[in-house]
């Protein structure tokens, strides 16, 4: 509906991690609170394009918001995981090295770690890494038991859909386009529609520095640093027991590490560099081969065979114009733009921080307006029951519940005609077969999609009323037929 104005008490630009953690923060007050995402669902920019780490907070410096919000996020995530059920193991994590140079480093981030919080930091001699995981490449490491795993696709939609089932609305395909103050009132003006508010809250990520200009806050400037992916398949994760990092440069960076996922892949990288395209998610022969070469020294198993997919992903870092330093989180409200909080800069460890900066982020509002809690307000959220992993037992009380359960879609996953159904009525109301995968994992076995994909779109041709020349694969303009599919 165009030219069609919404009044809300606050506005969340940008349902990324960081996003959808304010809204759900701030749905357990009294507010009118609206999202708005240029993407058609939530996770299809960083935050969906990581490693899944649960850091420790080992590398950021003492006494900076990236340590703060690290070492509290880390230390309350299994309460957050259970009350959100989302997959998540604490798995730990081993930082290797070769050579004395290494060592050194170890031990300064070690030191770094204890000053932050970080607790059960040890440095390990290479009988002792290699039984904590016999894969790791390295002659010791140091290692880092609280560190762990969690799919952050999962853990996304879980803030989102928590914090819409507490109240909070969300519009997808929403680009801002521009930010206007009248009498106390903004309006924020996308591609589409006109929205009104008292308060902005800035998450916007990639476009955070963007955003900030339009709200008259100059001088931030953010870089995108790219990372590409090689995912290998499940026979290479029977190998692995927790990530395996290279021992980190002088700035705390690491280069190309190796991660089991919680769904029992394992990811080989990122590597880094700097691109302006914010929109550029290819990936290049180039740096494929520069990750296995990496990627071997992490980890003994990769092997071609395993492969199964690449991808990639962009970090926004705000750096220093001048020295081009990589700067701190920013959460702040500035008088130059009343009633607005500023988000900037969060890149890794912002999965993990998500959390930590949401409450940051209500507190500041606080500050300047009594808020009112929420009697309603539920802090639990239960996914869809899924049937691969389910005891046996279990999946014949499934199926006698609900046949759909019975009906196998995805084969290298095993996931059901119900999970799908689930995932295509999910209570954020998007639907492109994307956000069906990021649901359920259908499409993200061996095969990629080649036995349930069509499925998938004949379901959400036939659910959503929609003309398969309508679907879209996950981005605006993403169609995938132009007709019919001969049967």
């Amino acid at each position: 509906m165009k030219n069609m104005a919404r009044q809300f008490d606050v506005l969340i630009i940008g349902a990324g991690v960081v996003g959808c953690a304010v809204a759900r923060e701030m749905a357990r007050h009294q507010l009118r609170i609206g999202v708005l995402e240029k993407e058609m669902d939530v996770a299809y920019g960083s935050s969906g394009r990581n490693s899944g780490v649960l850091h420790g907070g080992f590398t950021y410096k003492t006494g900076s918001l990236k340590a703060q919000c690290c070492v509290e996020g880390n230390q309350e995530f299994d309460r957050v995981a259970k009350e959100l059920d989302v997959p998540f193991r604490r798995s730990g994590k081993v930082v290797v090295g070769f050579n004395e140079k290494d060592m050194a480093s170890l031990r300064r981030f070690q030191a770094r770690g204890e000053a932050n919080g970080v607790r059960g930091l040890e440095i390990v001699d290479q009988k002792r890494l290699r039984e904590l995981d016999p894969s790791a490449g390295g002659e010791f490491a140091m290692y880092s038991p609280n560190s762990g795993i969690l799919d952050p696709m999962a853990y996304t939609i879980a803030l989102a859909e928590n914090a819409r089932l507490n109240g909070v609305d969300f519009f997808f395909d929403q680009r801002v386009t521009g930010i206007e103050r009248t009498d106390g009132v903004y309006a924020v003006k996308t591609e589409r529609d006109v929205f009104r508010t008292r308060w902005i809250v800035n998450c916007a990520g990639l476009y955070s520095g963007a955003v900030s200009a339009m709200l008259g806050i100059d001088g931030y400037v953010i870089r995108g640093f790219k990372g590409e992916y090689i995912v290998l398949d499940k026979k290479a994760g029977a190998f692995i027991n927790m990530p395996v990092y290279p021992a980190p440069n002088e700035k705390g960076g690491f280069a190309t590490h190796a991660v089991p996922t919680v769904n029992g892949n394992v990811l080989i990288g990122p590597d880094s560099y700097m691109t302006d395209d914010f929109e550029d998610y290819g990936v290049t022969q180039e740096h494929i081969d520069g990750l296995i070469r990496d990627g071997e020294k992490m980890f003994s198993h990769v092997k071609r065979e395993y492969f199964i997919r690449n991808f990639s992903g962009i970090r926004a870092k705000r750096v220093d114009p001048e020295t081009g330093e990589v700067l701190d989180f920013v959460c702040e409200a500035r008088d130059e733009a009343p009633h607005t909080i500023n988000l900037v800069g969060i890149e890794s460890p912002g999965l993990t921080s998500a959390l930590p900066l949401a409450r940051r982020a209500v507190s500041l509002m606080a500050e300047r307006e009594g808020l009112k809690p929420n009697p309603d307000f539920d802090p639990a959220r239960k996914a869809v029951r899924r049937f691969n992993g389910s005891a046996p037992a279990e999946q014949g009380k499934l199926i006698a519940e609900d046949p759909d359960y019975g009906e196998i879609v995805c084969r290298c996953e095993n996931v059901t005609k119900a999970e799908i159904l689930a995932a295509i009525h999910n209570p954020l109301g998007t639907c492109t077969v994307a956000s069906v995968k990021n649901r359920t994992r259908a499409t993200m076995g061996r095969c990629q999609g080649g036995y349930c994909e069509t499925r998938i779109v004949r379901m959400i041709e036939e659910e959503k009323k929609k003309k398969v020349t309508e679907i879209l694969y996950s981005r605006k303009n993403s169609y995938l037929f132009t007709g019919k599919v001969r049967g």
